[in-house]
């Protein structure tokens, strides 16, 4: 079945969504310490410094450095990189749009985020750039919003398509919607099963169960989606040079109800009656 063929769905109990729930926690304080601390003149290996600093100082370990062949604690992507740029002496300069991907596991559990923003602030950046942050970080909550237990694991890819689809129709363009990298389970590996497509899959799709932790992320571009990797093997770039943006959280999905690991307040505000609080273990 080729990219689709790793389509398991497992649940986790309470208790190890609590520890998932710590994880999360501690990615989503050090993407907040990043948003924070960004600025013009940084190079992305400070911000590397900053966060890896961080999540060691708390207790955790970054996972992006257990991939094999990776080092760093984040990937940071830069305008026209779309994903899994690697930090180094690259300097920001203001009106950059700077996606931050970071992981870390807790305990031998994982939480895997990540946020895209304008170096410089909202004011430093091109009007289309703040749109493709905003529509993009839209889509994701559109596909978070879509789970349920017993519901299609595909219905997160069509929310996160459609939500992308209404935003570019009402501001006159056309999104690419990156498919060569999906979404992905998580929990006591960064990448488990199943793949979660960022886009509408045909065909059966894998049932949501009760426990289900998942990371949805979508990589958008405001040109075409088609892609290359660049010399390093790892920093993928859009073919046509145009600008990308990335978001990510980690989810679990419960009959009570959804929680955001990855975000602070676990999802709270966003998702409102649909929030289901699990205390951090």
């Amino acid at each position: 079945m080729g990219l689709f063929s790793r389509d398991r769905c497992e649940g986790k109990t309470p208790e190890q969504l609590a520890m998932m729930r710590t994880a999360g926690l501690l990615v989503g304080r050090t993407l907040e310490l990043l948003v924070r601390e960004v600025r013009p003149g940084m190079t992305t290996l400070e911000l590397d410094t900053l966060a890896e600093t961080h999540i060691r100082d708390h207790g955790g370990i970054p996972n992006f450095q257990l991939v094999p062949g990776y080092r760093h604690t984040l990937c940071t992507s830069v305008n026209d990189e779309i994903v899994h740029g690697i930090p180094g002496e690259r300097v920001l300069v203001e009106g950059d749009l700077l996606s931050v991907d970071c992981g870390a596991e807790v305990r031998g559990w994982n939480g895997d985020a990540a946020v895209s923003l304008v170096v410089g602030g909202r004011e430093a950046g091109r009007r289309e750039d703040l749109e493709l942050v905003d529509d993009a970080e839209a889509s994701l909550w559109a596909g978070i919003g879509a789970l349920r237990v017993g519901g299609g694991l595909y219905d997160v890819g069509a929310a996160v398509e459609d939500s992308l689809t209404e935003s570019g129709t009402r501001r006159g363009r056309e999104y690419g919607i990156v498919e060569d990298y999906v979404g992905h389970g998580i929990g006591t590996s960064m990448h488990m099963d199943p793949q979660v497509p960022n886009y509408r899959v045909s065909g059966r799709s894998p049932r949501v169960v009760d426990g289900l932790t998942i990371c949805i992320e979508p990589m958008v571009t405001l040109g075409d989606q088609d892609n290359t990797v660049l010399e390093d093997e790892w920093t993928v770039v859009s073919k046509d040079g145009s600008r990308a943006a990335h978001w990510e959280h980690s989810v679990a999905v419960t009959e009570a109800g959804l929680c955001v690991l990855t975000a602070v307040d676990g999802g709270r505000a966003r998702l409102g009656e649909r929030f289901a609080d699990i205390a951090a273990g």
